[in-house]
């Protein structure tokens, strides 16, 4: 049990300008955090959440220089007066691009690193890695490399690295972008257990269902604090989350727009409320029986019996898949961390060939295109756009692959500023995508691959790190180049995005075929999501509980109205 302290965190007029930046990244920041309390953090891409991490743990003033005015206290100590070391022991930080905090040969390695730095007898090392593997649901990959790993399992395995230092006050920053719905879960309860042994959680955070079990709720805008309050008191406040680039509760959203009493902040207290007001009369819940719904274009991808085992580990990944993708589709790709759906994503263009089976690109096979033709075909934007990010600037990175097809420079300019406009980088053109943020590189990756036209597009978790508004700017972008013909195809773990966006849903589980069919059937099988540690987003589970179809509130309001 961590000893309890009335104040583990005291920022004190904190103000901290990055060198080269003109503007503060924080301005005159105030607040305590009591000893075992859980605060989320929340705000806007630029808010300056990661910054206030930094600053508790001496990364900020040690590492990165700038302009640092005010003070840090934890658990009455300086922090800008101690080592990035020394405030290890006590303070310990989950980066949001956690791939960054990863450098050892095994799963087993990287969990020993932090206990074996700070000197623990061998026993405790190898208790401490035992119970923070089955925390963290990797006890079956200790021998496993990090790179092998699915980005879900990565930022698993960032996490429990960090458990094992047993640190007093937890930081995590976006520690469940890549995760499953499950598996966020699983985060939560980790968090939870944590606080209920006396530690201090600080957690950094987009999904306002996420904060509903928190003990406050800060909420960042433009580098400075806007409000320190309970979930109760800020997450009903449609305005002011929408100030600060949050995506209100859909529960609070839809009772404000029916003009309904209360403010529900999950699944159940809405239907509680509906139950007690008599809101309205729940309704029986039906579909057409038939095939799943088609774009009725030509077929553009097709797997017949894919089977994929990676050598060096002998993982089958995929299982005999058989799948049709038409021409025009907009298709979600669903499943939990490693199930297998970013290879299956990777056969669509070739860059993985098949173990088994064949995989067609137009009726041939991805062995018989050459990679200048795959790439008008078939565009791909990884999960980490550190993948495929190279070039000095912005603007080379986004015309290297137009050099390649052999465009004319007309064709080239036009084509770059359409991209950069698409993904709102205009202006940026001259950056080395290093410097940006990582939502910022993962709109450059994704500038790069729009600038070819490939016929059909396919993003690997697309809306990773970017917050409310810009994932909505990348998936209304996305639905205009789909609305131009485009094949869309999306990897994702964010279940609204999901629903509000694609039209069919497949769904993967151990590498086969869980689920396929249009998205509003695939959501009502929350028995069969739930196989995959998948379940619909708040509103579609609501939806499902009151009988509509609805998959938005727009719809639901429209429905519950006629």
């Amino acid at each position: 049990m961590v000893p309890f302290t009335s104040t583990a965190i005291s920022f004190e007029s904190l103000t901290f300008t990055y060198r080269q930046n003109k503007h503060p990244a924080l301005n005159d920041i105030q607040g305590e955090i009591g000893g075992g309390n859980f605060v989320v953090v929340m705000g806007h891409e630029g808010a300056g959440k990661s910054t206030l991490c930094y600053s508790t743990n001496a990364l900020i003033p040690r590492f990165f220089p700038g302009q640092y005015q005010g003070r840090v206290v934890v658990k009455g100590q300086e922090v800008a007066r101690k080592r990035v070391a020394e405030m290890s022991r006590h303070v310990g930080l989950v980066l949001q691009d956690f791939e960054a905090q990863l450098f050892s040969s095994n799963v087993e390695l990287e969990m020993a690193f932090g206990p074996e730095n700070h000197h623990l007898p061998h026993l405790e090392i190898e208790r401490r890695i035992q119970r923070y593997l089955s925390l963290v649901g990797l006890e079956k990959l200790r021998r496993r490399e990090p790179a092998s790993l699915s980005g879900g399992e990565k930022q698993r395995l960032a996490i429990g690295s960090v458990l094992t230092i047993e640190p007093d006050i937890l930081l995590m920053d976006e520690p469940a972008t890549d995760l499953d719905p499950q598996g966020r879960e699983e985060v939560l309860s980790v968090a939870r257990k944590l606080k209920e042994e006396g530690h201090t959680i600080l957690l950094v955070e987009h999904e306002p269902e996420i904060a509903v079990g928190a003990d406050q709720v800060w909420l960042m805008r433009d580098g400075h604090m806007v409000a320190q309050e309970s979930p109760a008191v800020i997450l009903p406040d449609i305005p002011k989350l929408e100030s600060c680039g949050v995506k209100p509760p859909a529960t609070i959203e839809l009772f404000s727009a029916m003009g309904w009493p209360g403010k529900p902040l999950t699944v159940e207290s809405a239907l509680s409320l509906i139950g007690q007001h008599d809101l309205t009369q729940r309704r029986t819940l039906n579909f057409e029986v038939g095939l799943p719904l088609r774009s009725g274009g030509k077929s553009i991808l097709q797997a017949e019996g894919l089977e994929y085992v990676y050598p060096a580990y002998a993982i089958k990944a995929l299982r005999g898949i058989d799948l049709q993708i038409q021409e025009g589709e907009f298709i979600a790709i669903l499943g939990q961390n490693g199930s297998g759906k970013s290879t299956l994503a990777k056969h669509f263009n070739g860059l993985l060939k098949p173990t088994a089976g064949r995989m067609l690109v137009q009726g041939r096979p991805t062995t018989a295109y050459s990679h200048r033709e795959m790439a008008e075909k078939v565009g791909y934007v990884f999960q980490n756009p550190d993948h495929q990010i190279f070039a000095r600037t912005v603007i080379e990175e986004v015309e290297f692959s137009l050099k390649m097809l052999g465009k004319d420079s007309q064709t080239i300019q036009k084509r770059v500023a359409e991209a950069l406009g698409a993904v709102g980088l205009r202006g940026y053109e001259k950056k080395v995508p290093f410097s940006l943020t990582k939502g910022e590189r993962q709109r450059v990756a994704v500038a790069s691959v729009l600038a070819a036209q490939p016929q059909v597009v396919i993003l690997d978790e697309p809306t990773t790190g970017l917050d409310y508004p810009h994932q909505r700017s990348m998936m209304e972008m996305l639905k205009r180049l789909h609305g131009k013909g485009h094949t869309v195809i999306i990897i994702t773990h964010s279940m609204w995005v999901a629903a509000e966006y694609a039209k069919r849903l497949i769904v993967l589980r151990d590498g086969s075929i869980l689920l396929d069919g249009p998205t509003r059937h695939v959501f009502s099988e929350e028995k069969k999501l739930a196989e995959a540690s998948l379940r619909p987003p708040p509103l579609v589970r609501l939806s499902n509980l009151l009988g509509t179809q609805a998959l938005t509130v727009a719809q639901m309001v429209q429905e519950l109205r006629t």
